[in-house]
């Protein structure tokens, strides 16, 4: 008997995953975008799953008692059938939805080939027949689907939205009125022509806002990749662009913390890169701007591997912008310095000399030496009351934009409780509020 699909809303939903291995590991990356909190039950945990985040790790053998209180739902994926059966048998008698890896007769739901494009979810199932078949359907409906179908729905919903119920309207007319607009969208999204070639690892940028920031390139390539690799700050909703059944690998970096060191991630990139096919490496901002992407690359190179870098909206330009702050400014500020105050080995740096720089300095990777910054430059020579920002924007988690003299700044942005990642700018235009709606600044044509 065929099996009916229901869509679920999983956000919050509690799930019990039993397995450490790579079938473990490519459950979870399933069902994580969709907001699942999952636990994993294992002796031994496999890194890259470990290094999901969202998960809680319990690194020893599977208890009856990890089914009270009840889960969700459960996923039998340990390499013991016995014992995948017995879990089985234990959650059918606790009426717990269970799926059992390799044993169809044993699950009480599948998980199907997905095919994604933001708002589209459609999921293929075979009764467990043959997965093959169920991929080789989502393939070929991923090459049918124009390549800004995601946005085409967005558009959809929002004309549904602003036209309401439109109660004057019958059943036929409103139903002719659907087919006008889909028609209308399809045909402003028609696709562009198909890009050329890609190499065995593509560096892409991101960029530092929402998905809408990545470049035409850049999204074209997350379309078709076979793995993407990617960190903490880009929009989740990049990770909807990619194809259901490609590889998900989480390298996470952020300030104070790093899932994989920098040595790690290159060898990655080389051992994916030898297996065939696309793998994007998917980078926050852009990667060859304090992205480490220069180093990435001559791994790439040294090993003889092709790849091409799809630059990015970098954080330095696009984070002051959002809150209204032009790092030039004719008449005001010709020049830009772009500076990390942070590197490895340099737990004292100097920043004194940047104090004889003329124009803007953009500190990034700064926040939490921000003190020391305008110390060091105020004792080079900058008057305490040259303009200075700190913003934090883009795919910050805490959104914020403080603007004080040099000698103040650092005190302000304590008060007002910046987190990191943040933008340091000092100069001039760090006190211009071009933002539509803000009064206008005295002097400026």
């Amino acid at each position: 008997m065929a099996w009916f699909p229901f869509f679920i809303q999983l956000e919050g939903a509690r799930g019990l995953l039993v397995g450490g291995g790579r079938v473990a590991c490519r459950k979870a990356e399933k069902l994580l975008p969709f907001g699942a909190r999952l636990t994993v039950v294992a002796p031994e945990i496999c890194a890259e799953l470990a290094g999901m985040a969202g998960l809680t790790l319990c690194r020893r053998p599977f208890a009856d008692s990890d089914l009270d209180p009840a889960p969700d739902f459960v996923i039998a994926a340990a390499g013991d059938r016995v014992l995948n059966r017995r879990i089985a048998a234990l959650c059918k008698a606790r009426r717990i939805l269970v799926n059992v890896v390799d044993d169809p007769a044993g699950c009480g739901f599948y998980f199907p080939a997905l095919v994604q494009r933001g708002r589209l979810t459609v999921g293929i199932s075979t009764g467990g027949a043959s997965p093959t078949a169920a991929a080789w359907l989502r393939r070929r409906l991923e090459a049918e689907l124009p390549p800004g179908f995601a946005r085409v729905l967005d558009r959809l919903a929002a004309r549904r939205a602003a036209r309401g119920e439109t109660a004057a309207l019958s059943e036929p007319e409103r139903a002719e009125q659907a087919r006008r607009d889909f028609a209308a969208e399809m045909a402003a999204a028609a696709p562009l022509p198909a890009p050329p070639a890609a190499g065995a690892v593509a560096l892409v940028g991101a960029g530092c806002g929402t998905a809408e920031w990545i470049t035409v390139r850049g999204l074209r390539l997350l379309q078709q990749c076979r793995v993407v690799v990617y960190d903490d700050l880009i929009d989740p909703a990049l990770l909807d662009q990619v194809p259901a059944d490609a590889r998900r690998v989480y390298v996470g970096k952020r300030s104070g913390r790093q899932a994989m060191p920098q040595a790690e991630i290159n060898d990655l990139l080389v051992r994916l890169g030898r297996r065939g096919g696309l793998v994007v490496r998917l980078k926050g901002g852009d990667p060859y701007l304090f992205g480490r992407g220069g180093e990435e690359a001559l791994a790439l190179q040294r090993a003889g591997l092709a790849y091409e870098v799809v630059p990015g909206v970098s954080s330095a330009l696009a984070v002051p912008g959002q809150a209204g702050i032009p790092v030039t400014q004719r008449g005001v500020s010709r020049a830009l310095h772009i500076i990390t105050a942070h590197s490895a080995g340099d737990a004292s740096p100097d920043y004194r000399c940047y104090a004889a720089l003329e124009g803007t300095l953009v500190f990034l990777m700064g926040l939490q030496r921000l003190p020391r910054i305008a110390a060091d430059l105020i004792a080079g020579g900058l008057p305490a009351s040259t303009p200075a920002a700190v913003v934090s924007g883009g795919n910050a988690p805490c959104p914020a934009a403080v603007r004080a003299p040099l000698a103040d700044i650092a005190e302000a942005a304590r008060k007002a409780g910046v987190q990191p990642p943040a933008v340091i700018l000092v100069g001039e235009v760090a006190a211009l509020d071009l933002r539509p709606g803000a009064p206008l600044p005295d002097g400026l044509l």
